[in-house]
């Protein structure tokens, strides 16, 4: 059916794969409690135009060169490991400043502004990019169930399919996020801690990748 083989099979790998965390859905959270929903649907437009793009790539068949040339895969793999260890350097940087500045007025006042540089769309939408692994996946777990009597249908069937799930469990993270953002405008020592904690996750996933072999 619409070029897909073994469909609820497809749907529970699916529903793991999503709920597994990651870099992405952990900025959309961050973003979402720090700046609401608009920018929390902001970032996750990002994810959702980076995973789109990497399907497109697997269905191209870049993930199988990728896959196949281990110097173009290292290349990727520590292009994206550096941009997620900048993403923490800067987390943690913020989160310092919260700390030094949490008791001053004008650290309430320079909040929106700092917020204001930076560009959720564009860094989601960098970090799912340089994501070699999830190319790699994309393929593996796609080519699975893709009929061969109709492979092109049964990939778009598939990516949306993925993409409708992201969007439900994004948008669970995001309004759960927007939560969270009157309670950090009100603390703000809990805003710096949690922005300290996703800075060593984002680390954390920087090593992880830069660690991981084809």
């Amino acid at each position: 059916m619409f070029g897909v083989i073994d469909l609820p099979t497809y749907l529970a790998g699916l529903v793991l794969i999503v709920l597994l965390p990651g870099p992405n859905s952990l900025y959309v959270l961050s973003v979402a409690a720090r700046r609401g929903v608009r920018s929390g649907y902001t970032a996750a437009a990002g994810v959702w135009c980076g995973d789109t793009v990497l399907m497109t790539l697997s269905a191209a068949g870049v993930a199988s060169l990728l896959q196949a040339n281990a110097v173009l895969f290292d290349i990727v793999k520590y292009a994206g490991a550096g941009y997620l260890t900048w993403l923490a350097i800067g987390m943690m940087r913020s989160a310092w400043q919260m700390w030094r500045t949490r008791r001053e007025q004008a650290a309430e006042d320079a909040a929106p502004a700092v917020a204001a540089e930076e560009r959720p769309f564009r860094r989601a939408l960098v970090v799912s990019l340089f994501n070699p692994k999830a190319i790699l996946f994309f393929v593996a777990f796609f080519v699975q169930f893709v009929s061969e009597s109709n492979p092109v249908v049964g990939f778009v069937t598939l990516g949306v399919l993925a993409q409708v799930a992201s969007v439900l469990y994004l948008s669970t993270l995001i309004f759960g996020g927007s939560r969270l953002a009157a309670a950090f405008r009100r603390r703000r020592r809990l805003s710096a801690g949690a922005t300290s904690a996703a800075g060593v996750l984002f680390l954390g996933f920087a090593v992880k990748l830069s660690l991981a072999s084809v």
